[in-house]
């Protein structure tokens, strides 16, 4: 009897691949934890930490010094191994905690840095538009006509009104004796030589 033959392990083409199970990596917050980072940042580089430091290590050394050997837990004897590795532990995680907090700030003050900027760039915008603004009103203002130039001008013009409704005066070629309606002897004037006029040496005329 014939033996089939054995599939291949690869897959198709025309087959969709499974999806894999793969080993996730541990999520965690980054903004919880740099806030963290930066506490202890903060409280590694204050004087009550070093206070703290300086007397945990004093009581750490004067115990496994001066007390009696069965009591004593790390003692001089070996160097004080065991003080020696919780101060290296301390510092390799200090270290990185440190910069961390430094990583941080140093993105903060590039944000701060990118905001003044911007916040400079506007005020040298309004401070171009406000002296724009400024050099067109002067140049409207020099066009407006003052107070003083208008009064001027209708002081002006109302003496022009007075001299015009006072009419012209009296000149030499206007005298009274040559005004219409004089009464000069010889005179044109109509009615001087009417019948039954009573000046002297008038004649009568026949009816």
């Amino acid at each position: 009897m014939a033996r089939e033959p054995r599939r291949s392990r690869t897959a198709r083409l025309d087959t969709p691949r499974g999806a894999r199970r793969t080993l996730r990596a541990p999520t965690y917050d980054r903004e919880t934890f740099g806030r963290f980072s930066e506490s202890i940042a903060r409280f590694l580089g204050t004087a009550r930490f070093l206070f703290y430091m300086t007397v945990f290590v004093a009581v750490w050394l004067a115990w496994n010094t001066f007390a009696p050997a069965g009591l004593q837990f790390d003692p001089r004897a070996l160097n004080y191994t065991l003080l020696t590795l919780i101060l290296s532990l301390q510092a390799s995680y200090a270290a990185p905690l440190i910069l961390l907090a430094q990583n941080r700030q140093d993105d903060r003050d590039r944000v701060q840095y990118e905001q003044d900027r911007a916040r400079t760039d506007r005020g040298i915008a309004d401070t171009e538009y406000l002296t724009r603004e400024l050099a067109a009103l002067r140049i409207a203002v020099g066009e407006i006509a003052t107070r003083d130039f208008v009064r001027s001008e209708l002081r002006a013009l109302l003496e022009d009104i007075q001299l015009d409704a006072a009419g012209p005066g009296p000149g030499p070629e206007h005298t009274g004796s040559d005004r219409p309606g004089s009464d000069k002897p010889g005179s044109d004037r109509p009615g001087s030589d009417r019948p039954g006029s009573d000046r002297p040496g008038s004649e009568r005329l026949p009816r």
